[in-house]
């Protein structure tokens, strides 16, 4: 499907939760990371919080995913297989909570002055292009092209660093109870412009009866559009870009497909693989910006994934259907 794991680069422990029997461990490695002699009686009843329960873990408030002992990290995740059955992977972090926290402060700095440097010349550029001033035709065109890079480049350090934070676990999502639609149609409209100036169609399909989920709106829509973008930068004038969505079991499928040429089997594999895509596109703004993707979804303990056909190529994200007891009113909210 495509899905990684990331930020990590030690080798996860699996175990297999059948539909029917009892768990299969593949592998030592993740009782070494859990310090167990055996697998806890309650995992097949209790998941993923029963396990690192057992093992004397507690799920770090900061950190979606990530479980502490004893200054001791851990990356846990749980993945739905084609037959019903459940895959748990556990990875070890190298960063202890209070080294993420002075990480994250580090991280905020950086942020913090490049983001200033490039707001303020964007908006002195802004300025400059309200009307107010006579200009000629060469400095129009030029402040019009330093408006542009600045906005690019804002985006791509807010990429850049929100990568970073989510490889320490730290990535803010602040989640609401609310419907998918508006998340999507916004996604399309923001997209729609660059679409129409690359001859592209794009589309939001009439969407199906869909639950409400439990989601940072944001992040959500961000994925989304860097999905949008990676097809677009592919697309040639005439094809279509179709947003849908669709309820699997107790997760929701987003999908972003586009009808057209093929993409090739190894770009497909790859499409997640943030590293490997920038040294061979020698460019990081879209690698980047999917694997942002990426690590937004599984924040909200989704996954994503990559498939391609003689129609054309498909990016799509599952997010995981909030049971009762997790659904929570967003602020503000009264009866």
């Amino acid at each position: 499907m495509g899905e990684t794991v990331a930020g990590n680069e030690a080798a996860p422990g699996l175990v297999l939760l059948c539909r029917q029997g009892p768990p299969r461990l593949l592998g030592p490695l993740l009782l070494e990371y859990l310090g167990l002699e055996a697998l806890p009686l309650t995992l097949a009843a209790h998941g993923v919080d029963g396990l690192m329960s057992a093992a004397g873990f507690h799920r770090r408030e900061d950190g979606r995913g990530v479980w502490e002992r004893e200054g001791r990290a851990l990356m846990v995740g749980e993945e739905t297989l084609e037959d019903g059955g459940r895959l748990v992977w556990v990875v070890p972090l190298p960063w202890t909570g209070e080294r993420v926290a002075e990480r994250v402060r580090y991280l905020s700095l950086a942020s913090h002055d490049l983001r200033g440097s490039l707001a303020n010349i964007r908006s002195y550029a802004a300025l400059l292009l309200n009307g107010r001033v006579p200009l000629e035709p060469k400095a129009q065109r030029g402040l019009e092209t330093i408006l542009r890079n600045a906005d690019r480049s804002l985006a791509f350090a807010q990429d850049f660093f929100d990568s970073s934070r989510a490889e320490l676990g730290a990535l803010a999502v602040e989640r609401e109870h609310q419907p998918l639609l508006p998340i999507l149609d916004a996604a399309v409209e923001r997209m729609r412009a660059a679409a129409s100036a690359a001859s592209v169609a794009l589309v939001l399909d009439p969407l199906p009866d869909l639950p409400d989920m439990e989601v940072d709106a944001g992040r959500i829509q961000h994925a989304l559009e860097a999905f949008v973008h990676h097809h677009l930068v592919r697309a040639q004038p005439g094809e279509e870009l179709h947003v849908r969505a669709a309820r699997l079991g107790h997760q929701v499928r987003v999908e972003v497909r586009r009808d057209g040429a093929p993409v090739p089997p190894e770009d497909i594999l790859a499409v997640f693989q943030c590293e490997e895509r920038a040294f061979r596109e020698r460019k990081l703004e879209d690698p980047l910006r999917v694997f942002l993707a990426l690590q937004e979804v599984e924040a909200h303990g989704g996954q994503v994934g990559a498939q391609t056909d003689a129609g054309g190529s498909t990016l799509f994200l599952m997010l995981p259907v909030p049971r009762a007891r997790e659904v929570a009113h967003p602020a503000g909210w009264q009866a």
